[in-house]
């Protein structure tokens, strides 16, 4: 089992940035993916960023390249989303998920464990 929590959600006027941290614990072996993904009321769950467990490896939607970084700390098992010129468009629900696999996938049904999600809204 693995849990996954993350933090640092909140509300910012368009512009500006936040920071959101996944904590992740219990099965942390092996060669895994952290993803990012939000979702929008009414809207499917779309796929934000991806960074590799042991490369750093970072992917990202074309909506957010650029604006985005994904980032790690391997001593701390926290990985980060560092949000910048966020846009009232970001508005979402933002969510961590693990995927036990080599191989990058920005389909949600293709992560095995998920975080609770954090609330971001962009205020125009």
């Amino acid at each position: 089992q693995v849990q996954l929590v993350e933090s640092g959600g909140g509300l910012v006027q368009a512009g500006g940035s936040l920071r959101l941290s996944c904590a992740v614990s219990g099965r942390t072996f092996g060669t895994y993916i952290i993803g990012w993904f939000r979702q929008a009321p009414g809207k499917e769950r779309d796929f934000v960023s991806a960074i590799t467990w042991n490369f750093g490896d970072t992917y990202y939607a074309d909506s957010v390249k650029g604006r985005f970084t994904s980032s790690k700390d391997n001593a701390k098992n926290t990985f980060y989303l560092q949000m910048n010129s966020l846009t009232p468009e970001d508005t979402a629900v933002y969510y961590c998920a693990v995927r036990y696999s080599r191989s990058l996938s920005r389909r949600s049904n293709d992560y095995n464990y998920w975080g609770q999600g954090t609330q971001v809204t962009v205020s125009s």
